[in-house]
C-alpha cells in the first residue's frame, strides 16, 4: 500500500450508533480531518500511557490541531496494572478537573488497557461522552477497540466491571504496528488467529501462510490481518451488540485466558494475547477430549501457534505450578459462566465454532493435568 492509496473504511451498522473504522497508514496525522465532523466541539482529551505518549501523541496532537481541535493530554502508566477501581476514579477525577462538558471529546490513544479505561471513563462520565479509539497495538486494532466492551479488572477477575459503550469512530494506523516490541506483535496476533478458528477456514489457512511474514514485518500481511479482522468482529458486533448470542464466540479461547490472567496477576508477565493463544490451543483440545473435535485440527492449531512463537498451555506461560482446582475456581468466575456453571467456546473443527454450557469440571481437569504433565 502506498501513502497515496486510501484507508480501508468498514463499517458497524448499529443503526443511529454506529460508526466507520478506518484501516491504513498515516491516520493520527489526518485524525483531526477525519473526525472533526464527527464531534460536537472543537475539545478533546487524549488519554494514553507514558510508551505510547512518547512514540505517537505528537503525531496525534498535530494531526487534531491542525483541523482547529483544542488538544488537552493524560498520560497514564503503562501496564494492566492501570485497569483498576483506582485508575479509573483516577481518570474520572482528572477529567473533571479539566472542567470537560458534553461536547468534549475523549480520544483513547495505546493499547486494550488505554481503549477499556478511557472508554469507560468516557461511558460515566456526565453520564457519557463521545470517545474515539486509536489503537497503537495489534491486539487493540484487531479487536479491543471495536465492539464497545470497556472495563477493568478486580481481584475476581478480568472485565468484570464495564460498560457497552460503542466509540464514535475508530482510527487504526497501521504505521503504529512497526513501533511494537516482537512479543506485543505476537500476543497481538493470536487474535487475528481467533477469527479463522472462530469461523473462517480460509482465513486461518492465510494465516498459517503470511503469519510468519506479518510478524517479520510485512505491511500488506498486516494491513490484511486488521481489515480482515475487523470486518469479521463488525458482522459479530451488528448482529449481537451486548453478547446475547453469536458474540460470544469471539471469546473462543478466553475461559481459560482469564483463569491465566487471574493466576498471574495482572502484572504483565502474562500478556493478554499470550492467554488467548495458550486458551485457544487449551479449548481445542478439550474439544478433542469430548469427541468434538479431530486430533488432526487441534494439532494443526498447535504446529501454528508454536511456529509464531505463541504459547499453547498455561506452562507456556509459566504457570505450570498452579493447581487445575486453582485453575477452574477461577473459571467460575468468568463472566460468562452463569450459576457457576463451565461455559466455554468449544470447536466441531477449524472454523466451527459453538458455545457449550455446564462444561463438566473433571473435563477440564483432565485438559490442564495433561498439559502441565507434557
Amino acid at each position: 500500500m502506498t501513502r497515496g492509496e486510501a484507508a480501508e473504511t468498514l463499517r458497524v451498522e448499529l443503526d443511529t450508533r454506529g460508526y466507520d473504522i478506518l484501516v491504513g497508514p498515516g491516520l493520527l496525522g489526518r485524525a483531526g480531518a477525519l473526525a472533526a465532523p464527527l464531534m460536537r466541539g472543537r475539545r478533546t482529551v487524549v488519554v494514553t500511557d507514558n510508551i505510547v505518549a512518547g512514540l505517537h501523541l505528537p503525531r496525534l496532537r498535530h494531526g487534531l490541531e491542525a483541523a482547529g481541535i483544542a488538544v488537552e493530554e493524560i498520560v497514564l502508566t503503562a501496564g494492566e496494572e492501570t485497569k483498576s477501581f483506582a485508575s479509573l476514579q483516577g481518570l474520572l477525577d482528572e477529567l473533571l478537573d479539566r472542567r470537560i462538558d458534553r461536547a468534549t471529546t475523549i480520544f483513547a490513544l495505546g493499547g486494550g488497557v488505554v481503549g477499556d479505561l478511557a472508554g469507560f471513563a468516557a461511558s460515566v462520565a456526565l453520564r457519557g461522552i463521545d470517545f474515539v479509539q486509536v489503537p497503537t497495538t495489534l491486539l487493540a486494532q484487531v479487536d479491543s477497540s471495536v465492539g464497545g466492551k470497556t472495563g477493568i479488572n478486580t481481584r475476581h477477575g478480568k472485565n468484570l466491571v464495564g460498560s457497552f459503550y460503542q466509540p464514535r469512530l475508530v482510527l487504526a494506523d497501521t504505521d503504529t504496528l512497526a513501533t511494537l516490541p516482537a512479543r506485543e506483535l505476537a500476543a497481538g496476533y493470536a487474535e487475528v488467529v481467533k477469527y479463522g478458528l472462530i469461523d473462517d477456514p480460509a482465513f486461518f489457512a492465510w494465516c498459517e501462510t503470511h503469519g510468519p511474514a506479518l510478524l517479520a514485518g510485512d505491511a500488506a500481511a498486516r494491513r490484511k490481518a486488521v481489515v480482515e479482522s475487523c470486518r469479521a468482529k463488525a458482522r459479530t458486533v451488528a448482529a449481537d451488540e451486548r453478547e446475547a448470542g453469536s458474540r460470544a464466540l469471539l471469546n473462543l479461547g478466553h475461559t481459560f485466558a482469564h483463569a491465566a490472567e487471574a493466576a498471574a496477576g495482572y502484572d504483565g508477565g502474562v500478556l493478554h494475547g499470550e492467554a488467548v493463544a495458550a486458551g485457544m490451543a487449551l479449548a481445542f483440545d478439550l474439544s478433542v477430549l469430548l469427541g468434538l473435535c479431530p486430533a488432526e485440527e487441534a494439532a494443526r492449531v498447535r504446529h501454528h501457534l508454536t511456529e509464531v512463537g505463541l504459547p499453547t498451555d498455561f506452562a507456556g506461560l509459566g504457570l505450570a505450578d498452579r493447581s487445575p482446582d486453582s485453575l477452574i475456581a477461577a473459571m467460575r468466575q468468568d463472566k460468562k459462566a452463569e450459576a457457576g456453571a463451565l461455559t466455554f467456546v468449544l470447536v466441531r473443527g477449524i472454523g466451527h465454532a459453538f458455545v457449550a454450557r455446564d462444561v463438566q469440571a473433571d473435563a477440564v481437569r483432565r485438559v490442564l493435568t495433561r498439559a502441565q504433565a507434557a
